[in-house]
């Protein structure tokens, strides 16, 4: 039954980019809606086996399609990280990565601790602060699809991917840092190692393991002089670090654990800068993993949790968040952007495509859990602003895109070429 839940989540995907055609939203925002469909919450609440995900259980059985897609996502936005490339914007990205991320956790720390004096009683510091570093948090996969859907090319895109990348690595030492504040503020026991020394080991082991396979999986490559079999080669290792990246042990009191995002972008930026055959092998490796990411969208969408709706004051702390949040994202985008002397539409523009969020941040809400019933607000608030910026966060993206130049629409006479061609095909199957 698990296996046609996956295909039919994935013909709902399909089914709803072509009924969403006529608004011109991108594919992501359909996908997202086609799992939603297929969620506990619609189809799988009629019970009907097999059709559509009849429980949240169920959604979290397919958890592992997540992990390896957001792997591949990870491998491709590293190929962005090219030393020629680096020259040109790899100040920009460092600056501007750095600064929307801190800004987007001042905005709403600022916000919610309003919103803490006002209601004291549902908001804690702890919460507020949580909260305030999952501000930081981007999502690569939904920016990454926009990009290759409309094959957007241009200033923003350029310097987009490696912010978005450099975003995700300043949001773990963000959040380290103020889950480990938080969790004094709660328990009354200041514990340093958690605050500091974890999350430097995490970012160090991370791109140290990813570094490695980076390395070993252009040395195996050598040993193939077919595309087909190096093509197998990349995917087999992609895997390999994204299950690698699930090791989780202790040496003394230090936790040792590590991103599967920022391993496998390592990987990636490895892989692209000592591989001479890289470019060639990230194309047909994404070509490969369409229908994988398309079913990963799906499967976000049935993962989203309507129910926190019911609660009137989550969604105004929620509204809050997402407000402060966009603000945030734009203004420290704005700003750095102009401190840099970027392009005059990448200073507009990019901090609109900096407003989806995802994978990232429910991993992190996932952690805020350890705070007990602190982290319920926190899980529940999370979730109410995934689920309006994964529906409507991709739409922001292709439209910033758009009016900066970098996704340029289909001129009218192709699109009525290939209309008549349409037209014409009909006809002659008709006959």
């Amino acid at each position: 039954m698990t296996l046609l839940s996956v295909s039919v989540a994935l013909l709902a995907g399909l089914l709803m980019t072509r009924a969403f055609k006529p608004f011109k939203l991108p594919a992501v925002t359909a996908y997202l809606i086609a799992g939603i469909l297929v969620g506990p919450y619609f189809l799988g609440s009629l019970d009907w086996e097999g059709i559509g995900f009849t429980s949240m259980e169920s959604v979290s059985y397919l958890s592992i399609v997540s992990e390896v897609a957001l792997g591949f996502i990870a491998f491709s936005i590293g190929s962005e990280f090219r030393l020629e490339d680096l020259k040109k914007t790899g100040k920009q990205a460092f600056v501007v990565g750095v600064f929307q991320a801190l800004v987007a956790t001042l905005f709403v720390d600022i916000a919610l601790y309003a919103v803490h004096l006002a209601m004291p009683d549902k908001l804690s510091v702890a919460q507020l602060i949580t909260l305030g570093a999952i501000a930081t948090a981007t999502a690569p996969a939904a920016t990454l699809m926009v990009v290759r859907q409309y094959k957007a090319k241009g200033p923003l895109t350029s310097l987009l991917l490696p912010v978005v990348a450099l975003d995700d690595a300043v949001g773990l030492i963000v959040f380290a840092i103020s889950f480990g504040i938080a969790k004094t503020l709660v328990s009354g026991v200041v514990d340093f190692v958690s605050i500091f020394i974890n999350p430097l080991v995490e970012i160090v082991c991370s791109l140290l393991l990813g570094a490695i396979m980076g390395w070993l999986l252009t040395q195996f490559e050598k040993m193939f002089n077919s595309n087909t079999n190096r093509l197998n080669m990349t995917i087999a290792f992609v895997l390999m670090t994204v299950s690698l990246s699930m090791l989780d042990f202790h040496i003394g009191p230090v936790h040792v654990s590590f991103s599967s995002l920022l391993v496998c972008m390592m990987l990636g930026t490895i892989f692209c800068n000592i591989c001479p055959l890289s470019h060639d092998l990230m194309g047909a490796a994404d070509k490969w993993t369409s229908p994988l990411f398309a079913l990963f969208f799906v499967i976000s969408g049935a993962e989203l949790e309507l129910s926190v709706f019911g609660d009137l004051s989550i969604v105004f702390i929620g509204i809050v968040y997402i407000v402060f949040r966009c603000l945030g994202k734009y203004y420290g985008a704005r700003v750095s952007a102009k401190a840099v002397k970027c392009d005059p539409s990448v200073c507009k523009y990019l901090g609109i495509t900096l407003f989806p969020q995802a994978g990232v941040a429910l991993g992190m809400c996932a952690t805020a859990m350890q705070l007990g019933e602190q982290g319920n607000l926190i899980r529940n608030i999370t979730l109410f602003a995934v689920l309006i910026y994964e529906i409507f966060g991709p739409f922001f993206t292709k439209q910033a895109l758009t009016a900066a130049g970098d996704i340029v629409p289909m001129p009218e006479h192709v699109a009525k070429r290939r209309e008549i061609k349409l037209e014409e095909a009909k006809l002659r199957k008709g006959k």
